[in-house]
Protein backbone atom coordinates (compact mmCIF):
# COMPACT_ATOMS: atom_id res chain seq x y z
CA UNK A 1 0.00 0.00 0.00
CA UNK A 2 1.42 3.25 -0.87
CA UNK A 3 1.61 6.21 1.55
CA UNK A 4 -1.10 7.51 -1.15
CA UNK A 5 -3.93 5.41 0.16
CA UNK A 6 -5.71 4.64 2.60
CA UNK A 7 -7.42 1.57 4.64
CA UNK A 8 -11.07 1.71 3.45
CA UNK A 9 -13.11 2.54 6.95
CA UNK A 10 -14.37 -0.06 9.24
CA UNK A 11 -18.02 -0.82 10.00
CA UNK A 12 -16.45 0.27 13.61
CA UNK A 13 -14.95 3.63 12.13
CA UNK A 14 -18.04 4.62 10.71
CA UNK A 15 -20.36 4.21 13.27
CA UNK A 16 -17.64 6.03 15.79
CA UNK A 17 -18.16 8.78 13.07
CA UNK A 18 -21.70 8.60 12.89
CA UNK A 19 -22.45 8.49 16.82
CA UNK A 20 -19.89 11.39 16.80
CA UNK A 21 -22.08 13.61 13.86
CA UNK A 22 -25.15 12.64 16.08
CA UNK A 23 -23.62 13.79 19.76
CA UNK A 24 -22.71 17.00 17.58
CA UNK A 25 -25.89 17.44 15.74
CA UNK A 26 -27.86 16.76 19.21
CA UNK A 27 -25.89 19.33 21.33
CA UNK A 28 -26.57 22.32 18.54
CA UNK A 29 -30.27 21.24 18.29
CA UNK A 30 -30.00 21.56 21.96
CA UNK A 31 -28.58 24.92 22.31
CA UNK A 32 -31.03 26.31 19.49
CA UNK A 33 -33.53 24.98 21.57
CA UNK A 34 -32.39 26.44 24.57
CA UNK A 35 -31.39 29.86 22.80
CA UNK A 36 -35.15 30.12 21.10
CA UNK A 37 -36.74 29.23 24.61
CA UNK A 38 -35.23 31.85 26.04
CA UNK A 39 -35.90 34.25 23.04
CA UNK A 40 -40.05 33.02 23.53
CA UNK A 41 -39.35 34.01 27.32
CA UNK A 42 -37.70 37.20 26.49
CA UNK A 43 -40.68 38.02 23.67
CA UNK A 44 -43.58 37.04 26.31
CA UNK A 45 -42.26 39.19 28.86
CA UNK A 46 -41.88 42.26 26.17
CA UNK A 47 -45.31 41.34 25.02
CA UNK A 48 -46.80 41.72 28.40
CA UNK A 49 -45.41 45.15 29.24
CA UNK A 50 -46.59 46.46 25.97
CA UNK A 51 -50.17 45.00 26.58
CA UNK A 52 -49.89 46.78 29.93
CA UNK A 53 -48.92 50.05 28.18
CA UNK A 54 -51.60 49.55 25.50
CA UNK A 55 -53.98 48.93 27.99
CA UNK A 56 -53.35 51.75 30.29
CA UNK A 57 -53.56 53.69 26.79
CA UNK A 58 -56.58 52.12 26.35
CA UNK A 59 -58.01 53.27 29.17
CA UNK A 60 -57.28 56.48 29.41
CA UNK A 61 -59.07 57.16 26.09
CA UNK A 62 -61.83 55.32 27.30
CA UNK A 63 -61.77 57.98 30.74
CA UNK A 64 -61.36 60.55 27.82
CA UNK A 65 -64.34 59.92 25.64
CA UNK A 66 -66.41 58.64 29.24
CA UNK A 67 -65.91 62.37 30.34
CA UNK A 68 -66.56 64.13 27.40
CA UNK A 69 -69.91 61.62 26.15
CA UNK A 70 -72.34 63.77 27.49
CA UNK A 71 -71.62 67.48 26.27
CA UNK A 72 -71.14 65.28 22.74
CA UNK A 73 -74.23 63.79 22.09
CA UNK A 74 -75.90 66.58 23.69
CA UNK A 75 -74.76 68.55 20.91
CA UNK A 76 -76.43 66.09 18.75
CA UNK A 77 -79.83 66.03 20.37
CA UNK A 78 -79.59 63.00 22.88
CA UNK A 79 -79.31 63.81 26.76
CA UNK A 80 -77.25 61.37 28.21
CA UNK A 81 -78.58 59.60 31.56
CA UNK A 82 -75.63 57.77 32.22
CA UNK A 83 -72.60 55.74 30.63
CA UNK A 84 -71.63 52.29 31.41
CA UNK A 85 -68.10 51.34 31.20
CA UNK A 86 -66.83 47.69 30.42
CA UNK A 87 -69.73 45.77 29.55
CA UNK A 88 -68.38 42.17 29.21
CA UNK A 89 -70.57 39.05 28.11
CA UNK A 90 -70.14 35.52 28.85
CA UNK A 91 -71.87 32.40 26.93
CA UNK A 92 -74.04 29.48 28.85
CA UNK A 93 -70.39 28.11 29.96
CA UNK A 94 -69.57 31.33 31.97
CA UNK A 95 -66.74 31.45 28.94
CA UNK A 96 -65.79 34.89 27.52
CA UNK A 97 -68.12 36.54 24.68
CA UNK A 98 -67.40 39.72 23.73
CA UNK A 99 -67.21 43.53 25.82
CA UNK A 100 -68.24 46.67 25.03
CA UNK A 101 -65.57 49.67 26.21
CA UNK A 102 -69.02 52.42 26.60
CA UNK A 103 -72.62 52.11 26.83
CA UNK A 104 -74.55 55.41 26.64
CA UNK A 105 -77.45 55.66 27.48
CA UNK A 106 -80.04 58.47 26.48
CA UNK A 107 -83.36 57.76 26.77
CA UNK A 108 -84.21 54.87 24.38
CA UNK A 109 -81.16 55.32 22.74
CA UNK A 110 -78.12 53.19 23.77
CA UNK A 111 -75.05 54.43 22.11
CA UNK A 112 -71.98 51.05 22.13
CA UNK A 113 -68.59 52.76 21.79
CA UNK A 114 -65.21 51.02 21.14
CA UNK A 115 -62.38 53.03 22.15
CA UNK A 116 -58.94 52.45 21.45
CA UNK A 117 -55.63 54.42 21.82
CA UNK A 118 -55.19 54.27 17.52
CA UNK A 119 -58.50 53.68 15.80
CA UNK A 120 -57.52 51.13 12.75
CA UNK A 121 -60.14 49.84 10.09
CA UNK A 122 -59.76 46.65 11.66
CA UNK A 123 -61.18 47.56 15.21
CA UNK A 124 -64.30 49.23 13.34
CA UNK A 125 -64.92 45.60 11.32
CA UNK A 126 -64.52 44.59 14.88
CA UNK A 127 -67.32 47.18 16.54
CA UNK A 128 -68.99 46.40 13.33
CA UNK A 129 -69.25 42.60 14.36
CA UNK A 130 -70.13 43.46 17.40
CA UNK A 131 -73.12 45.37 17.18
CA UNK A 132 -74.87 42.42 14.83
CA UNK A 133 -74.62 40.53 17.88
CA UNK A 134 -75.31 43.53 20.56
CA UNK A 135 -78.76 41.80 21.70
CA UNK A 136 -77.53 38.21 21.73
CA UNK A 137 -75.12 39.57 24.56
CA UNK A 138 -77.08 42.13 26.06
CA UNK A 139 -80.84 41.14 25.71
CA UNK A 140 -81.69 43.84 28.32
CA UNK A 141 -81.46 46.00 25.73
CA UNK A 142 -83.56 44.70 23.27
CA UNK A 143 -86.09 47.59 23.28
CA UNK A 144 -83.45 50.56 23.19
CA UNK A 145 -82.76 52.06 19.57
CA UNK A 146 -79.00 51.16 19.31
CA UNK A 147 -76.69 53.29 17.72
CA UNK A 148 -72.75 52.91 17.71
CA UNK A 149 -69.47 54.82 17.92
CA UNK A 150 -65.82 54.66 18.03
CA UNK A 151 -62.90 56.49 19.28
CA UNK A 152 -59.75 56.86 19.67
CA UNK A 153 -56.62 59.29 20.21
CA UNK A 154 -55.36 58.59 16.96
CA UNK A 155 -58.27 58.18 14.60
CA UNK A 156 -56.61 58.53 10.84
CA UNK A 157 -58.74 60.32 7.86
CA UNK A 158 -59.43 57.14 6.26
CA UNK A 159 -60.77 55.24 9.39
CA UNK A 160 -62.90 58.06 10.63
CA UNK A 161 -64.53 57.81 6.74
CA UNK A 162 -64.65 54.51 6.55
CA UNK A 163 -66.79 54.50 10.48
CA UNK A 164 -68.71 57.29 9.09
CA UNK A 165 -69.48 55.79 6.22
CA UNK A 166 -70.60 52.64 7.87
CA UNK A 167 -73.24 54.71 10.14
CA UNK A 168 -70.93 54.89 13.61
CA UNK A 169 -70.32 58.03 15.47
CA UNK A 170 -66.43 59.12 15.30
CA UNK A 171 -65.11 60.49 19.10
CA UNK A 172 -61.75 61.78 18.03
CA UNK A 173 -59.03 63.49 20.22
CA UNK A 174 -58.79 67.20 19.00
CA UNK A 175 -57.00 69.48 20.77
CA UNK A 176 -57.09 69.38 24.47
CA UNK A 177 -61.02 67.71 24.19
CA UNK A 178 -62.58 65.22 22.81
CA UNK A 179 -64.65 65.88 19.75
CA UNK A 180 -67.28 64.03 17.21
CA UNK A 181 -65.93 64.43 13.69
CA UNK A 182 -68.54 63.44 11.84
CA UNK A 183 -70.23 66.52 9.59
CA UNK A 184 -73.90 67.42 10.35
CA UNK A 185 -75.19 65.65 7.41
CA UNK A 186 -74.06 62.56 9.11
CA UNK A 187 -77.09 60.02 9.70
CA UNK A 188 -76.32 57.52 12.32
CA UNK A 189 -77.24 53.77 11.44
CA UNK A 190 -79.41 51.71 13.44
CA UNK A 191 -78.88 47.59 14.59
Amino acid sequence: MTTLERPAPTFEDVWRLFQETARLLKARSDETDRKSQETDRLMQKAFRKLDRFGNRLGEFVEDRVTAAVDRLFQARGLKVQRSLENLVCYDDDYQYRDQVALLVIAGDTAIAVECKSNLSVEDVDEHLDRLALFIDCWPEYAGYRLLGGVAGMVVPEEVARYADRHGLYVLAQSGEAVAIRNDGRFAAREW
